[in-house]
């Protein structure tokens, strides 16, 4: 019925519904919140939980850098 009154909305729903969404993003999600989330840290509250999750994406994407802007270079530091 919706379709003769409303024929290119009904097109549009037709092409993007049948789309599936990758549940790949979740899974991991949850895989690397499991690997924070141990029976001998089961008091971790939500909001470190979260701290700690977002620290582990930073530092997988490498946008969390500790010796950017020192002094010193690698270099300097390994002749020591």
């Amino acid at each position: 019925a919706s379709q003769s009154i409303f024929p290119t909305i009904f097109s549009i729903a037709m092409d993007y519904a049948p789309v599936q969404a990758s549940a790949v993003p979740c899974e991991r999600v949850f895989s690397s919140s499991s690997e924070t989330h141990t029976k001998k840290r089961n008091r971790l509250s939500p909001v470190l939980m979260e701290a700690l999750q977002m620290v582990k994406f930073f530092l997988k994407k490498e946008q969390l850098n500790f010796t950017r802007g020192w002094a010193a270079s690698q270099q300097d530091m390994e002749r020591g």
